[in-house]
């Protein structure tokens, strides 16, 4: 009982601080990207960047990207209650599908509208952008590719992948950046269409990146098993229990960002329903022990022969 009890409050203590750090995180990147979203759009507006304004509204998607990020792990970290027994993890995976669509909206727009400047040919009509272009393009690539590395850190740290999911959106915001000099650059040595050219390049990344962040989420949505390598140190795990005589079936499906396992062992058929009670416990408990990110297993007892 006492120890039923010490589990609980580690449970809460962890999701506590699940909570705590992608909040402060998101809140951190939140000001970051309103700030820069302003900057780069003046910017642009300012120097006469078609390639500035659109990545200004790309950071300016970050925004409402980071607060669904908020919202998802707000209700994926809830505990598990009568009509949800297993949780709520899924809810992130859900929230980093509309971090998906959102991506590819916003770049769809943005594509859109380069694509028009390029065929119209117009090209003497286009404006030169100024140097302040120039130097907004790579304070945002500074800025994007630091706050890349900070959400990225903490989300493999708290294993989210809505967080996850929120730094590569900040990582083709860095990209996007890159693009949008390159056809600044362009640009000013002459050459106007470059500053549509680079706006049709960003777009082509931001969809790179929905693409990635939707088919991750949908893997977690589907039951999809975890990869071959975590099989098979789960396996190496039971059979280092030296009463277990072999495998039988090994199933597992990721359910959010945590994982569920259903295996199948083989002990003596002499052993005692007790006997192969307390071994199957020892498998459960060496396997929560060795990987964190198991949330339930299901261990099953087969009879088999030891001359096998």
């Amino acid at each position: 009982m006492e120890e039923n009890k010490i589990l609980m409050n580690e449970e809460v203590s962890t999701e506590s601080e699940f909570r705590k750090v992608a909040n402060k995180v998101s809140l951190i990147t939140i000001a970051g990207n309103v700030m820069l979203s302003v900057v780069k759009l003046l910017a642009g507006i300012i120097a006469h960047s078609s390639a500035m304004i659109s990545d200004a509204i790309h950071s300016a998607s970050d925004v409402f990207s980071t607060f669904v990020v908020i919202i998802g792990i707000k209700l994926s970290s809830k505990k598990a209650d009568r009509e949800h027994p297993y949780g709520h993890e899924r809810l992130e995976c859900v929230a980093a599908i509309i971090l998906a669509m959102v991506l590819f909206i916003t770049g769809l727009g943005i594509g859109v509208d380069a694509f028009k400047n390029i065929v119209q040919g117009k090209y003497n009509d286009l404006q030169t952008p100024g140097m302040l272009a120039l130097v907004a393009a790579i304070v945002s690539i500074v800025s994007k590719e630091g706050m890349y590395w900070y959400t990225r850190f903490y989300a493999k740290k708290i294993d989210s992948s809505a967080l996850m999911a929120d730094a590569w959106h900040h990582r083709s915001d860095a990209f996007s950046s890159i693009g949008a000099l390159i056809g600044i650059c362009g640009a000013r040595l002459g050459f106007p269409v470059m500053d549509s050219v680079a706006s049709l390049v960003i777009f082509v990344f931001i969809v790179k990146a929905a693409y990635d962040i939707f088919k991750d989420a949908l893997d977690k949505m589907v039951d999809h098993s975890c990869d071959e390598e975590t099989e098979k140190q789960i396996s190496e795990c039971v059979m280092r229990n030296e009463q277990v005589l072999g495998i039988d079936l090994l199933q597992t499906r990721m359910f959010g960002n945590k994982i569920y396992v259903d295996i199948e062992i083989g002990l003596p058929s002499y052993y005692t329903l007790e006997q192969s009670h307390g071994i199957a416990e020892a498998v459960h408990q060496e396997i929560e022990h060795n990987f964190p990110k198991v949330k339930h297993i299901m261990v099953h007892v087969n009879p088999a022969d030891e001359t096998e």
